[in-house]
């Protein structure tokens, strides 16, 4: 019976990432060929601005998401009658977070660059997205039925429609604002076709409780200050690369790390599909369990280390045909900036362990000391080494938060022992 119920849960996790992944691929192809179309077209210091515009976006997303990303799945197995009641309190909740995030976006960008009434244009077009990104709590109602294939074909309408949009601008020969709104438009056509499947597949009454809204905030609340501290070491690069040296460098970083997350939507889907099995085999077998995060673990490693390796012998080739010569000094900070995909992702597929183990309220500690040490290296590095220096001080701090620091934390240390079992392809099989 068991043996049944591990065959009909792995046939589920493999359709549901192949929806995903197929999506992703679509969308890859899209975004690629109209990413470089566009970056061409605004050049190093117009898309350094649309990038710096969503460094903000970024930076201020736990604060719109309040954590409940990282614990709604688990609710809903938790407790399948209020499913409902969980994603209506969510909406609420992160609508109210994201307006008063886009409001703090536009006033801090209005103050530190005062003089630069472009940048603030930019900066607060970008920020309108996050509002409209509340809707993606749909996607973890379908992640949780095994129906991916419904937030694939949404998401990559979605894409199809800015795409289009990005192109009618090309054509029209805009200027970059119009550009900084396509995030919106991206977030806003995801927004129609989620409720609308989600009305069309079952989905249950959507109602507001104070009660259910304390219960996730309840749990939540650890993700918050954590996701804070990683968008502080994953956004303050951009926007110190802004202020200690231009737009060009930004611009630089940006096409790095563009190329870097061209291919992560495979890693991102092959995590969404385990998450929910291995929520369930907490409750059924713990060598199982064990097993499946060390599986997840060293998916995520080998196939970005192998990714990393194309990168390094060939970006500079990558760089020069996408993007051409205007580029090329994005070509060491790619080498460089590739390494740190790896335990980035480690360090998200390890959300399904924490949330399992109910450990989530050592994450703020781990990322504290993440965000104060990329501050540090960011400072020390940038001025001397530009982009490459924000490369190598994301690589440091993705390296320290997801292993090192991790082993040195008892109630975390089991679980970076299961990765660096992984890594080194123990009880895998």
């Amino acid at each position: 019976m068991t043996s049944k119920m591990e065959r009909l849960f792995r046939n589920k996790e493999i359709k549901n990432a192949g929806w995903l992944i197929g999506g992703r691929i679509l969308q890859m192809v899209l975004s690629l060929f109209v990413g470089v179309l566009t970056a061409r077209y605004l050049g190093p210091g117009n898309y350094g601005l649309i990038s710096y515009g969503g460094a903000y976006v970024s930076f201020f997303s736990s604060l719109c998401s309040l954590g409940i990303n990282s614990v709604i799945i688990k609710d809903f197995v938790d407790n399948p009658d209020e499913q409902g009641e969980a994603i209506g309190s969510a909406l609420l909740l992160r609508f109210v977070s994201s307006v008063l995030s886009a409001l703090m976006i536009i006033g801090i960008v209005s103050i530190v660059d005062k003089n630069e009434p472009l940048t603030i244009a930019v900066v607060a077009l970008c920020s309108l997205g996050s509002i409209f990104r509340i809707f993606e709590t749909f996607n973890f109602w379908f992640q949780n039925q095994y129906k991916s294939k419904v937030t694939a074909l949404a998401t990559l309408c979605a894409y199809i429609v800015t795409s289009a949009y990005k192109i009618l601008l090309l054509i029209m020969g805009k200027d970059v604002r119009w550009f900084a709104f396509a995030t919106s438009v991206d977030y806003i056509v995801i927004a129609i076709f989620l409720f609308i499947s989600y009305l069309r597949h079952g989905g249950t009454k959507l109602k507001f409780s104070f009660r259910k809204s304390k219960s996730l905030l309840s749990v939540s609340y650890n993700y918050i200050l954590s996701s804070i501290m990683v968008s502080v070491y994953g956004q303050t690069d951009k926007l110190m690369l802004k202020q200690m040296m231009n737009e060009s460098e930004v611009g630089y970083y940006a096409t790095a790390t563009a190329i870097c997350a061209m291919w992560t939507f495979v890693l991102q889907a092959i995590i969404d599909s385990l998450y929910p099995s291995i929520l369930r085999l907490k409750n059924e077998s713990q060598m199982a369990y064990e097993k499946k995060n060390r599986q997840l673990y060293a998916v995520v490693f080998y196939v970005s280390f192998i990714v990393s390796l194309v990168f390094v012998f060939f970006g500079r080739f990558i760089i020069g045909i996408l993007y051409g010569m205007d580029y090329l000094p994005a070509v060491p900070v790619l080498k460089t900036v590739t390494w740190y995909t790896a335990f980035s992702y480690l360090g998200v597929a390890r959300n399904a362990w924490i949330v399992s183990e109910g450990q989530q309220k050592y994450l703020k500690y781990i990322y504290m000391c993440a965000a104060v040490t990329n501050v540090f290296l960011n400072v020390l590095l940038i001025p001397c080494m530009g982009a490459v220096g924000a490369a190598l001080a994301s690589l440091a701090t993705e390296l320290l938060s997801s292993i090192i620091l991790p082993l040195f934390i008892k109630n975390l240390s089991p679980n970076a022992k299961l990765m660096i079992e992984a890594i080194c392809l123990k009880n895998i099989r």
